[in-house]
Formats: C-alpha cells, sequence, structure tokens
C-alpha cells in the first residue's frame, strides 16, 4: 500500500555532485594505499612474517581504486578504511584544489558551494545490501519474524534517504506514524496489536509516496486508513491510498533501450 504525498523541490544536483566527491575520495584513497600494501604483499611471499591487518589488501585496493558504482563497494570495507576518512561536508572549492574533479559528465562543481558528502556517499553503498537482503528475505517463510526484518530494512533505507536531505517533512510524518501503529499494544497486554511492519519514502523523493508494508487483512487496512485520518487531522492534507499490485514486466515484458552512438568523421 502507498500513500501518495505532493513532490516538492530537491537539490537532486548537489546530492549528487557529494556521492559523485565520495567516490573520487574512495578511489584516490584506494590508490594511495596500493604501494604500501604492494610492498607488504611482497614482503610477505618473501616470508617475512609481518603482524598486519587485512584491511590494505593489494587486490581489493585495486578494485577500490577504479570503482565505477558505490553500490560495488562492500559495508565492511567502506566501515573498515573509507567511512572515517570522509568529510560531513565539503566546500567545491576544496576539493578541487585536492582532488580535481568528480568524474560525473552530467554534473558541475561550484567552487563557492558547500556540499553534503558523507550520507549522501554513504546511502548507495548501504542501499545495495539492504536491497539483497530485502530480496534473500522474501524467500523465507512467512512468520512476524520474517515481516519484522524486511520493515526494518524499509525503516533503514529511509532514514539513510532522509539523512541525503531529499526527504520531506510529510513523509516523515507517515513513517512514524506506522511505527506508532505498529509497536502499539492491546490494552492490558504486552502483546502487540498492530498488523504494520515498515514504512520508507519511495516515488519521486521529497514527498513522492510511502510504502508501507504490512499483512494482507482486514485490520492492516483499517490501520492504514487510521493512518490517513491522522495526518490529515495533524496538516490539513488527505494523502491518497494506493492498494493492490501489478505483475509488472513479469507479465508485460520490458524494453531495452540502447544509446546510439554516432562515429565522428
Amino acid at each position: 500500500m502507498q500513500f501518495y504525498y505532493s513532490v516538492g523541490g530537491a537539490d537532486y544536483g548537489s546530492v549528487r555532485v557529494g556521492t559523485f566527491m565520495g567516490r573520487q575520495i574512495i578511489k584516490s584513497t584506494a590508490s594511495s594505499l596500493l604501494p604500501q600494501a604492494a610492498e607488504t604483499s611482497q614482503e610477505d611471499s618473501n616470508g617475512v612474517i609481518r603482524d598486519e591487518l587485512d584491511e590494505h589488501d593489494p587486490a581489493l585496493l585495486e578494485k577500490e581504486a577504479t570503482l565505477d558504482y558505490l553500490c560495488n563497494l562492500q559495508p565492511h570495507r567502506y566501515e573498515a578504511i573509507y567511512s572515517k576518512i570522509l568529510p560531513e561536508e565539503i566546500s567545491g572549492q576544496t576539493f578541487l584544489d585536492m582532488y580535481g574533479d568528480h568524474n560525473d559528465p552530467v554534473t558541475a562543481i561550484n567552487p563557492k558551494h558547500t556540499y553534503a558528502l558523507k550520507a549522501p556517499t554513504t546511502h548507495p553503498i548501504y542501499e545495495n545490501f539492504h536491497v539483497n537482503a530485502f530480496a534473500v528475505l522474501l524467500t523465507a517463510a512467512s512468520t512476524d519474524e520474517q515481516l519484522s526484518a524486511l520493515g526494518e530494512i524499509l525503516y533503514q533505507s529511509h532514514y539513510s534517504y532522509s539523512r541525503c536531505g531529499l526527504g520531506s517533512d510529510g513523509t516523515d510524518r507517515l513513517v512514524t506514524l506506522v511505527q506508532q501503529l505498529q509497536h502499539r499494544k492491546k490494552n492490558g497486554s504486552d502483546e502487540r496489536r498492530g498488523t504494520l511492519f515498515g514504512a520508507k519514502i519511495t516515488g519521486g523523493g521529497s514527498g513522492g509516496t510511502v510504502c508501507v508494508l504490512g499483512r494482507n487483512c482486514i485490520q492492516s487496512s483499517e490501520e492504514i486508513i487510521e493512518i490517513q485520518q491522522r495526518y490529515k487531522a495533524a496538516t490539513g492534507h488527505l494523502p491518497f491510498i494506493f492498494e493492490g499490485s501489478s505483475p509488472g514486466a513479469g507479465k508485460f515484458g520490458y524494453l531495452k533501450i540502447q544509446r546510439r552512438v554516432h562515429a565522428r568523421s
């Protein structure tokens, strides 16, 4: 089920710039660590025993020095080496002085602008893990534990996206309402009453839609309507509820679009 909320403006360009800056810093850091790692590896091959951690494995650093997409960087590698050296934000001029360019053909760096860097860099790294974990969990038996784990992934994804500056007060309020109903107790009991398990912003961002995970039952529908009404009472706006699903590409197929490259004369 999804709530619709009007999409507001957001500076996607700045978030994209910050993401590509982060990737460039990671690649540059990996490149700078390679010579030392290669030297250590050579000494090990000569029978020298060294008390070194494997964070600076040359083969891994080589891949990270030519990293194409942040989603291909494993979270544990990011936390072990790169997370601690990434600034929360950086000015365009400082980045240009230190790294030259962010290698994004779509955006340009404004030297006078200060860009959020760490949050938009972290998001795709962990979001790829979220997607893979979600897909694996979908193959498990349908239990409250499975639904709780799926819902937790949705929450983590939501807050990660919001830290990039692409969330909205409206979608945050809806996600909070889902949490309140999820953890609501039955009268005089510690037993959980709710049938909703998680929610996240989706669609266009900065508004758009909120996807809610819940059981397919009457109580779940009633809780969705309650959220809708509580949201209206607080804001004066009535969210639109989308229900149901579609077989999508599984039934209708898909189109593959290829870019035509013209040879230069």
